[in-house]
């Protein structure tokens, strides 16, 4: 095992269509209370076709779809071919276990820019669509025989600013008592 690694930004992506995959860019800008701007994902209630056609009110508590790096040497590793930005999401991390974050955790993007992680993302059927498979292998059991949900973390945007490969991450946990994610 080599030395860990800071907490960074590997790559960020965005798309203005409702897709499965997002595209690589250079930078996104976060918007306060909203999300990715540009994003079809960003906005203060839900935007998620199925999430709309539920209730088309309920706040959007997945502005920001965050996945660590680590998931995608898993999935390589098993064969897949399997990418940053193919999983929909928004940011890719390096160095930071984002799935045993407790809630509320925030995450400072950069200089500016700061997410309050709200839960995780449940993954879904449109994950073998992509690649037949693929849903089971972000799928996994702990010592006690619950599911772990390994498709990143969803979150909110809590202050605004742009965000790029290579900017470092911050991890301000929240007072105890610390709740652990829960699909959102």
């Amino acid at each position: 095992m080599g030395e860990p690694v800071a907490p960074r930004v590997l790559a960020v992506h965005a798309s203005d269509v409702h897709g499965f995959s997002k595209f690589a860019e250079p930078a996104i800008r976060l918007l306060e209370g909203w999300g990715v701007a540009g994003d079809t994902h960003a906005g203060r209630t839900v935007q998620h076709r199925s999430r709309v056609a539920r209730n088309p009110d309920a706040p959007n508590l997945r502005q920001v779809h965050l996945m660590h790096a680590e998931l995608f040497d898993e999935l390589v590793h098993a064969g897949f071919a399997v990418f940053p930005g193919d999983l929909g999401e928004n940011i890719t991390t390096r160095g930071i276990d984002l799935l045993a974050l407790p809630a509320g955790t925030r995450l400072r993007l950069g200089a500016e820019a700061e997410v309050e992680i709200t839960g995780l993302r449940n993954p879904c059927v449109q994950i073998d669509r992509f690649q037949k498979g693929l849903m089971a292998a972000t799928l996994a059991r702990d010592a006690d025989g619950g599911l772990v949900r390994k498709a990143g973390v969803m979150a909110v945007v809590t202050r605004g600013g742009l965000v790029q490969a290579g900017d470092a991450i911050t991890v301000l946990l929240p007072l105890p008592p610390h709740h652990a994610l829960e699909p959102v």
